[in-house]
């Protein structure tokens, strides 16, 4: 019974921060933001959503150690936006009025390293992490260019909880950067690692305190 409840909570608690690391995306470029301003900063919400979901995925499948938990923790966040934006949706809104990001391909490549390397924590890391860095600019990219004109539905619909400078704004795509793709990739591989290497080292932490 006990070993059952364990992991219970196990799996619990990845639904509970899974849901909170989805609120989190307020903060770092949420799916509002993101349909709003994709192509003036998805630069910045690659990365933000690269190392949110790193961190988050390598915490969870190095405390239950079955590879597969990160892509569980993604499907989470995934499963939530939907209902967040069908509540948008319900308020009359239009079905484009969100783009929902895609998390799931990028964590199923890290469940998919932790697999094949033999749950090797380091190789999670380093593989793992580059791999969600390199990998969300693009599958985020494609999402976007299947959506309805973005920034139509961002100035038809304005957001009536958005402060004035969060008003989207027409592109400057060239006057920034020629591939946000590309560069928004080259930033998450980099720094998708060392946060990475922050999630398993919360792991670590977790254990020891429920060890004393």
């Amino acid at each position: 019974l006990m070993v059952w409840l364990r992991r219970t909570t196990h799996y619990l608690f990845i639904v509970v921060v899974a849901v909170n690391s989805t609120l989190l995306t307020i903060n770092a470029g949420d799916y509002i933001f993101y349909t709003d301003w994709a192509w003036t900063s998805f630069v910045v919400f690659s990365i933000s959503q690269s190392t949110m979901l790193v961190v988050g995925a390598i915490y969870y499948m190095l405390f239950t150690g079955v590879p597969g938990t990160a892509t569980y923790y993604a499907t989470i966040m995934t499963i939530y936006t939907w209902v967040a934006k069908g509540a948008w949706f319900a308020l009359g809104y239009p079905y484009d009025f969100i783009a929902v990001p895609v998390w799931i391909p990028s964590a199923m490549l890290l469940d998919l390293t932790y697999w094949a390397t033999r749950r090797n924590k380091h190789a999670a890391i380093i593989i793992g992490g580059t791999l969600v860095g390199l990998s969300l600019p693009l599958f985020n990219m494609i999402n976007l260019l299947l959506v309805r004109d973005p920034l139509e539905m961002a100035f038809k619909y304005p957001r009536p909880t958005l402060p004035p400078y969060m008003t989207p704004i027409d592109p400057q795509v060239g006057k920034f950067y020629n591939s946000p793709v590309a560069l928004g990739s080259g930033a998450g591989a980099v720094l998708s690692v060392p946060i990475a290497a922050l999630g398993a080292k919360l792991n670590t932490w977790t254990y020891r305190w429920m060890a004393a």
